[in-house]
């Protein structure tokens, strides 16, 4: 490149930068989306020729996940609980060929319930655990519940995610983190869930040496409401000194785990993740993992990373909290416009973390995941992610709506290409472009004969005036297939 054109661009980017600062966040949950009857419209998405969407089930709250049963009957988890401290009861619901929904078996107030997955005759549930812990459930096909494992770290800002069952027929399951970047502060009040747990943190899987990085805030925490200054892998108002070691112990923060169908301990899978939302295995038996990538928010912000697409292997450590994508923070690539770049607050990293699979859009919440088994449908081999759409201006600041659809991933060369998003001016939730296609895909599935995808779409959710706003009864399951 020649010296001017080099300038040019440099001036460019200085320019980017400060609109960027100036101009006001434009999130697709931002803006009057609330409506009161949602319009459903299957012609408003657009899809690849040769393939038709349809409607499954309406009037859902909160649907995370769909599971099938001998007979190919359709199920879904209503998650019980929703950012913006909505708690209501998880459901498992059955879908009846009609349309109608026969409740199966409900919960306690302790979501969300993330996900189902149906395996020799019992459904298995990931519960989140906002209240009183994760767990992973058993339900039978008469509604009867039990518990395999509970108290699992989940009750901060990510839960427990999955199940899927492994080619060893073991349960795998995400535990999210409890923090955005590994320290407690402000943000996580705001979630609520540093009221109820105020001594909650994120917990190792392995022995780690931190730096002594500390971080102040101030939070109106009842005796603690004066400035505090807190450390990583701590409760709130600890600090932390050079060298000090945090014992690792199981279960813990962002990894993924594997427990029997029958119970038992859990056992470590991979670690370093933030929250590892999608799990699903190859034809060939290899996990991959979606994982939600960092926000611009609390003690320690990061800017620009996107989710990631791992390729799951058994020990490693993925990088959380000192990486993103498997590039380190050690310079100014992930510092927030007019603040200061993250530093590291491990003095030592288990391993170098690899690379991502494949690189998914910045705050676009990447989450369920599911892949193409048959030529009937086509692109066997790849994964499908729906994107659930980003939660500005919470998270940081967009500058158009990202995700609201869902996109296939060729893991062999990580290229990612639109699958399913609506039509309009620009990939927005229907809300936005008032419209009857996808709100915010969260889930996908396709069907035990490999012919059809199911996309969970979780519902309207606006976040332009403080906490978010989830709207009841806007879920849909929508059905694509090859014509």
């Amino acid at each position: 490149m020649r010296r001017s054109q080099l300038l040019i661009a440099f001036l460019t980017l200085l320019s980017l930068s400060g609109c960027y600062r100036i101009l006001s966040s434009d999130g697709g949950g931002q803006g009057n989306i609330r409506t009161e009857v949602r319009p459903v419209d299957p012609d408003d998405i657009a899809l690849p020729e040769g393939y038709k969407a349809e409607v499954v089930a309406t009037g859902l709250t909160f649907p995370t996940s769909v599971a099938f049963d001998e007979q190919g009957r359709v199920y879904v988890t209503e998650a019980g609980y929703s950012y913006g401290e909505v708690f209501l009861e998880p459901k498992l619901l059955r879908v009846e060929s009609d349309g109608s929904l026969t409740t199966v078996a409900a919960g306690q107030k302790n979501g969300p319930w993330t996900g189902v997955t149906y395996h020799k005759g019992n459904f298995y549930v990931a519960e989140g655990g906002q209240m009183v812990g994760g767990k992973i459930l058993r339900i039978t096909p008469d509604g009867n519940i039990s518990s395999l494992i509970e108290d699992l770290p989940t009750k901060g800002d990510h839960h427990t995610n999955g199940p899927v069952v492994g080619p060893d027929g073991y349960l795998y399951f995400g535990l999210g983190t409890a923090t955005n970047s590994g320290v407690v502060g402000k943000d996580n009040y705001d979630f609520g869930w540093l009221k109820r747990h105020p001594d909650f943190h994120d917990i190792p899987c392995k022995d780690i040496v931190l730096t002594g990085r500390n971080y102040v805030s101030e939070i109106p925490l009842g005796p603690q409401s004066k400035k505090q200054t807190t450390g990583a892998f701590s409760p709130y108002g600890n600090p932390t000194t050079d060298r000090q070691t945090i014992k690792g112990s199981l279960p813990c923060s962002g990894s993924v785990m594997r427990i029997s169908p029958d119970g038992g301990p859990p056992e470590l899978v991979a670690w370093g993740f933030r929250n590892p939302f999608g799990l699903g295995f190859t034809s060939e038996g290899t996990l991959y993992v979606s994982d939600n990538g960092y926000d611009v928010r609390g003690s320690r912000p990061v800017w620009g990373t996107g989710d990631y697409l791992w390729q799951v292997q058994q020990g490693q450590w993925y990088g959380w909290p000192d990486f993103a994508g498997g590039l380190a923070f050690n310079g100014s690539r992930f510092d927030p416009p007019g603040e200061k770049a993250p530093q590291p607050v491990l003095a030592e990293h288990p391993n170098k973390p690899p690379k991502p699979a494949a690189s998914l859009g910045v705050h676009s919440s990447s989450n369920g995941l599911d892949f193409s088994r048959s030529s009937s449908f086509g692109y066997p081999g790849e994964a499908f992610i729906a994107q659930f759409g980003d939660m500005a201006p919470g998270v940081g600041k967009v500058l158009a709506p990202v995700g609201y659809k869902v996109v296939r991933v060729n893991v062999k060369d990580g290229t990612v290409t639109e699958f399913a998003a609506n039509k309009g001016k620009m990939v927005a939730p229907a809300s936005k472009l008032k419209t009857g296609g996808l709100e915010r895909p969260v889930g996908v599935k396709f069907s035990p004969d490999g012919r059809s995808l199911y996309i969970v779409d979780f519902g309207i959710m606006e976040t332009g005036g403080g906490d978010p706003e989830p709207q009841l009864k806007t879920g849909v399951i929508w059905k694509i297939t090859k014509i």
